[in-house]
């Protein structure tokens, strides 16, 4: 499709402490708030906006180009866009890819998201990261800088915010083969569809399983496996499920916990969260795995983590990943059982496929539970 360039309304990026950055809007015309954060990615653009893991945040696309190959239906996390908005430098209103069904402009606006470009992303990320991650207003409609303010004092803090009933399954469902060798119950805290697909090529059988489950109704699936999924907001605002994650564990059923999941698990055995500077979000972050010695490239998309300090005092929990850029911990196991949990994203779509052995520790851990 040839790309087509058009004269595109004012738009402004007003964030928390008061600075103000001027663009161009793109997708929907309107107002929009939530978390400011970046993704360093070069790639992959649909499966971050679809990623039920970034619900309630707007997020700056770091890689100056962003549209350009257009939006292809299969290629989505979730069931719907779950980014509150999009900041970037060059918006491609057409597509060059011959199978994408559609361009950006339409898929935001058939999904009524408010976005912000001819933005100097570089000198945004490198604010961000100075002063740390804070709420934002997008708007192309208000351009009364003190009525943007107004509204913006009105957005809640992502500290201390619950996010995954937003964004979990209402009811469970079944996903695989039933005749599949193993039964893995998946708790959905905002789980990603690669995560389903990842188990489910691996020969497991899936019941999907809304937040809010408690213990009886999961155990009633007979899950060969527990999986805990990603998902939004802060963990510590989710003192519940920790309990059930909990509960789980000492079932004595193996265990793996992704992001959302692998604080839910630290927060079960007496782990504290807390909120970070920036947070990691892209795709190329590199984790050493403490056990084998190698390091990997990793996916991640996470503005909270698990103390340092508490898990190496911890007796029953071995340290089994760290971050090389920052030395925050980036996977856990139990000592004791086959539980296991990473920060990262193995799942990874578009990439890279470093860490999908993880998926198969999980797998063989099943099954030699049941033998």
């Amino acid at each position: 499709m040839q790309l087509k360039y058009t004269a595109l309304p004012k738009a402004i990026l007003l964030l928390e402490d008061g600075k103000v950055f001027a663009g161009k809007a793109a997708g929907k015309i309107g107002t929009t708030s939530g978390e400011i954060c970046f993704n360093t990615g070069m790639s992959g653009y649909q499966e971050i906006f679809t990623d039920p893991s970034y619900f309630g945040q707007i997020i700056v696309m770091t890689n100056p180009h962003i549209g350009n190959y257009g939006i292809e239906n299969s290629e989505v996390e979730s069931d719907s866009i779950k980014i509150a908005g999009m900041i970037c430098k060059k918006f491609n209103n057409g597509f060059s890819r011959p199978r994408a069904q559609k361009s950006l402009q339409a898929y935001f606006e058939e999904s009524n998201v408010v976005s912000i470009c001819d933005i100097d992303t570089r000198a945004l990320v490198r604010y961000i990261r100075d002063k740390g991650a804070m709420n934002c207003i997008i708007s192309s409609d208000v351009s009364d800088i003190e009525v943007l303010k107004a509204q913006l004092e009105k957005v809640p803090k992502m500290e201390g915010l619950e996010l995954s009933s937003k964004v979990t399954c209402k009811e469970a469902y079944h996903l695989g083969d039933e005749k599949a060798k193993y039964r893995v119950a998946v708790m959905d805290y905002g789980a990603k569809k690669n995560i389903l697909r990842c188990l489910i090529e691996r020969g497991c059988y899936l019941k999907v399983f809304p937040m809010k489950t408690g213990l009886k109704e999961v155990m009633e699936f007979k899950p060969d496996g527990v999986m805990l999924s990603n998902g939004p907001g802060d963990p510590g605002a989710m003192p519940t499920e920790s309990q059930v994650v909990k509960e789980i564990v000492n079932t004595g059923k193996p265990v793996f916990g992704i992001c959302l999941g692998h604080q839910l698990l630290a927060q079960s055995q007496g782990i504290s969260t807390y909120k970070m500077h920036a947070g990691h979000r892209g795709i190329n972050h590199p984790v050493k795995n403490i056990i084998s010695g190698k390091s990997e490239i990793t996916s991640q998309n996470h503005g909270f983590t698990v103390s340092e300090k508490e898990i190496t005092a911890h007796a029953n929990i071995e340290i089994t990943h760290v971050n090389l850029n920052d030395k925050t911990i980036e996977g856990i196991r139990l000592k004791d059982k086959k539980v296991f949990s990473v920060q990262y994203h193995p799942e990874a779509n578009p990439g890279p496929y470093d860490a999908r052995y993880l998926f198969d520790e999980f797998v063989e851990n099943m099954r030699v539970s049941k033998n």
